[in-house]
């Protein structure tokens, strides 16, 4: 499972291509030694093509893909929460997939939607375990993310939060921290170092007098890295649109916000967990 930033949006070719229709106009023109009044008045009363029919990226071609990649994982969550054993094997194949996804020069369909289903899988079986123990925890988890995604589209609309070069540095600096506690803290619950089941995260702290658990702390720093990754997100996709790329990398920008949702959902629910189990 990726967990958070999108080195997807990093690809050097993804964003930059010429438009295609840019390229088949001047070829036609160039193309034409010779053309009559007539046909010329003609061509400038045609409708200017669309993006649709030039090749480019629109938004709507990425919220389609976006949803038929969220459709993906709703069927395979619900695959892995009827069978909870398979919650191993699809972080595996989860992780596998988003790593060959974010590195691939060009965008594949096929590992993009596979990848979806793969963390659905994940995901649906660590709901399940989560819910068993805290009823309820998943579906407030579910509402959870898409609250912070409509308010985090909602500012980036508005023009008041933007991912600028020294905004994007803090978060690289704040992954790069983050990414380095949850291995270490992995690895101390699987040496059995830290016998809670959070491990670190379990762990408390007093402000003004009332016990914080660490993981809400930790989390919720969590959870203002994925916001500001979905505003990554939406920065790289209004300038691809604007730039007129390849309409396949509508799925490269679908990858992206898969990858930020299923982190933030992640998140929000370890958060709910580790609350509901101070109770």
């Amino acid at each position: 499972m990726a967990l958070g930033g999108n080195p997807v949006f990093n690809n050097p070719n993804a964003f930059r291509k010429e438009p295609r229709g840019a390229a088949a106009g001047s070829a036609v023109l160039a193309g034409q030694s010779q053309i009559s009044s007539e046909q010329l008045q003609d061509l400038y009363n045609r409708p200017s093509a669309g993006p649709a029919q030039t090749g480019r990226m629109t938004y709507d071609d990425v919220i389609m893909k976006t949803l038929a990649c969220l459709a993906l994982v709703l069927v395979g969550a619900v695959v892995g929460w009827m069978v909870p054993a398979l919650m191993v094997p699809g972080m595996i194949i989860g992780l596998v997939l988003g790593l060959v996804n974010s590195f691939k020069r060009q965008p594949s369909k096929g590992l993009i939607l596979a990848y979806a289903a793969a963390e659905g899988v994940f995901v649906g079986a660590l709901s399940m375990v989560i819910d068993a123990r805290y009823p309820g925890v998943a579906p407030q988890a579910v509402i959870g993310t898409f609250c912070v995604f409509g308010v985090t589209l909602l500012l980036f609309k508005s023009g008041k939060v933007r991912a600028t070069p020294k905004a994007m540095k803090f978060f690289m600096i704040a992954m790069l921290g983050y990414l380095v506690f949850s291995l270490v803290n992995f690895a101390l619950v699987m040496f059995g170092v830290l016998d809670s089941q959070w491990g670190a995260y379990g762990a408390s702290i007093s402000i003004m007098g009332i016990n914080v658990p660490i993981g809400v702390l930790i989390g919720l720093v969590a959870v203002g890295l994925a916001a500001f990754s979905l505003i990554m997100d939406f920065t790289a996709i209004e300038e691809g649109v604007r730039a007129g790329v390849d309409a396949r990398f509508a799925w490269t920008a679908a990858f992206g916000l898969t990858v930020t949702l299923i982190w933030l959902y992640v998140e929000i629910l370890r958060i709910l967990a580790i609350l509901r189990g101070q109770d």
